[in-house]
C-alpha cells in the first residue's frame, strides 16, 4: 500500500504546474471555449480582448483583492505576535508524529474555518508552519506536505459556515427578488434564514461528519505516507534593541503607544459587534480586517515589532497580487459569454427532483474551478438555481446548500485559495495537491450522501 501511495504522490506532483501557470492555462481554456461556444454578437477576438482586459481591473473586485490580501497579511502579523505564538505552540505541542499532527491541525482548522474562511485559512497555515518548525527543532522526520494539506481543510467547509457568501446573502431581506430582477414573475420568498441553511439538519450533519471524519482520514493517510527531515526555521523578526533610543525613536519602541492604539480599535470593533450590528452581521471583510489590525497592534510589543512582522507577512501575499486579476478576467469572460448559464442550464434540463441537487453540486464544482469566488459564483448561478428550484418544486435552501457544497469541495482541486498557505508554509502547490485530491474525494462522498439522504 505504501509503495502504491508513493507512486501516486509522484505522479500527481509530476503533472501539476505552479498556481500561476494553472491560472494562465484556465484563461486559455476559457478563451478557447468562448471562441467555440460563446453567445457573442460581435467579433470574437474584439469581445475576448475587451471583456478580459476590463475584467482584470474591475474596481469592486480589486477592492475585494486588497481585502483578501489584508486578511492574509494582518492574520499573519497577528500570528507572529508573542502571545498568539504561545497559544499556537500549545496546540502543536502534542504533535509528535505526522498522524497526530495532521489530525489536530485539520480538526482545529475546520472549526475555525466554519467560523470564518479568512481566519481559518490563516490559522491553518500558521498551525502547519508551527508543526514544521517544531519537527525541525526536534530533528524529527515528518510529512510536511500532508500537514500543509491539513491546514487547508478550512476551505473544505467554509461555505456552510458563518461566512458562507450565498447563505449570508439570501438571509438579507429582498436579496432574492433583487437578484432575479423585475422581469421574473415567479413567487419568491423575501429571504431564506440561516436556520434554513446553515443550521439545517442537513448542513449540521455534513459539518459534524467532516469535523470527525477528516482528521481520522488524514490520520490514516499518514500511516502510508513518507516522512523526511525538513528545514523550516522559526521566523526571527523581533530583534532586541541594543542602541540607545533618542527622541521620537522611543515612540517606535513604546509598548504603551501601540497597545493603546490597538485597544481603542478592538473596543470599537466590539461595540460594532455587540451594540450596533450584531454578532453575525459584523463579519464582513472590512470589519474582519479592522479587528485583525487592532488585535495585531495590541499583541505586539511595539511599532517596530509590528513593522518587522509585516516584512515577513507581506511575502505570502505576492502570488495573490497577480493571480487575483487573472481570475477576475476569467470571471468576466465566463459571465459575459453566457458559458456559465449554458453549463448550469444543461444540468437542469437533464435532472429530476432527486437528481437536481446532485447536478447543482457538480455544476457548482465545475464553475468553481474557473471562478474561485463564492460570492461571484452565487451572482452567476444564483438566478438559475432559484428559477429551476421553483420550477421543479425543490426547496430553495437545499439547492443553495448544494451549490455551496460544490463550491467549497473543489477548493481542494483549485490551488487559488491555497496561495496564502503556500506562502506561509513555503510549500508548493504540487506538494499538497496529492493529499487535497484525496480530501476532495472524501468531502464529495460526505456532501453527496447528505444531499441524497436529507
Amino acid at each position: 500500500m505504501s509503495r502504491f501511495f508513493k507512486a501516486y504522490i509522484e505522479w500527481v506532483r509530476r503533472i501539476l504546474p505552479t498556481p500561476l501557470s494553472i491560472a494562465f492555462l484556465l484563461t486559455i481554456i476559457t478563451v478557447c471555449a468562448i471562441a467555440l461556444y460563446g453567445d457573442i454578437n460581435e467579433n470574437r477576438f474584439d469581445f475576448i480582448g475587451r471583456v478580459w482586459s476590463d475584467g482584470l481591473w474591475q474596481p469592486n473586485l480589486l477592492v475585494f483583492a486588497v481585502q483578501m490580501m489584508l486578511i492574509l497579511v494582518l492574520g499573519h502579523i497577528l500570528a507572529l505576535s508573542p502571545i498568539v505564538a504561545k497559544l499556537i505552540n500549545l496546540i502543536v505541542k502534542p504533535c509528535t508524529t505526522t498522524a497526530r499532527a495532521a489530525a489536530l491541525v485539520s480538526f482545529f482548522t475546520i472549526l475555525v474555518g466554519l467560523f470564518n474562511w479568512g481566519l481559518g485559512l490563516i490559522f491553518g497555515a500558521i498551525l502547519a508552519r508551527k508543526v514544521g518548525e517544531k519537527a525541525h527543532a526536534e530533528k524529527r522526520e515528518i510529512n510536511y506536505p500532508l500537514i500543509g494539506a491539513a491546514g487547508y481543510t478550512g476551505m473544505l467547509v467554509w461555505h456552510g459556515g458563518f461566512s458562507g457568501s450565498s447563505l449570508i446573502k439570501v438571509a438579507e431581506k429582498g436579496h432574492l427578488s433583487e437578484l432575479m430582477g423585475t422581469g421574473f414573475t415567479g413567487e419568491i420568498p423575501q429571504l431564506i434564514t440561516l436556520n434554513q441553511t446553515m443550521f439545517s439538519s442537513m448542513n449540521i450533519a455534513a459539518s459534524l461528519a467532516l469535523i470527525l471524519l477528516i482528521p481520522f482520514f488524514l490520520f490514516l493517510i499518514a500511516s502510508f505516507s513518507k516522512t523526511s527531515h525538513i528545514a523550516i526555521k522559526p521566523h526571527v523578526f523581533d530583534h532586541p534593541q541594543t542602541d540607545e533610543l533618542i527622541g521620537a525613536e522611543r515612540l517606535d519602541h513604546s509598548a504603551y503607544f501601540i497597545k493603546g492604539i490597538g485597544a481603542i480599535i478592538v473596543l470599537y470593533c466590539f461595540k460594532l459587534m455587540y451594540l450596533d450590528l450584531g454578532f453575525l452581521n459584523y463579519f464582513n471583510p472590512n470589519n474582519i480586517n479592522l479587528l485583525l489590525l487592532g488585535l495585531a497592534l495590541f499583541f505586539h510589543r511595539s511599532i517596530s515589532s509590528f513593522s518587522n512582522a509585516l516584512d515577513q507577512a507581506i511575502q505570502g501575499a505576492s502570488g495573490i497580487l497577480i493571480q487575483f486579476p487573472l481570475y477576475f478576467g476569467i470571471l468576466a469572460l465566463m459571465n459575459e459569454s453566457g458559458l456559465v448559464s449554458r453549463l448550469a442550464a444543461w444540468f437542469i434540463e437533464h435532472s429530476s427532483v432527486i437528481s437536481y441537487p446532485v447536478y447543482t453540486f457538480i455544476s457548482a464544482g465545475l464553475v468553481n474551478l474557473f471562478v474561485p469566488s463564492g460570492g461571484g459564483q452565487w451572482a452567476i448561478q444564483g438566478p438559475i438555481i432559484i428559477q429551476s428550484s421553483l420550477e421543479l418544486g425543490i426547496p430553495l435552501h437545499k439547492s443553495i446548500l448544494a451549490m455551496a457544497y460544490g463550491d467549497e469541495v473543489t477548493n481542494m482541486l483549485q490551488p487559488f485559495w491555497a496561495l496564502p498557505l503556500l506562502g506561509i508554509t513555503r510549500l508548493k502547490a504540487r506538494d499538497i495537491l496529492p493529499y487535497t485530491l484525496l480530501l476532495f474525494l472524501a468531502g464529495s462522498i460526505v456532501f453527496l450522501s447528505c444531499l441524497l439522504i436529507f
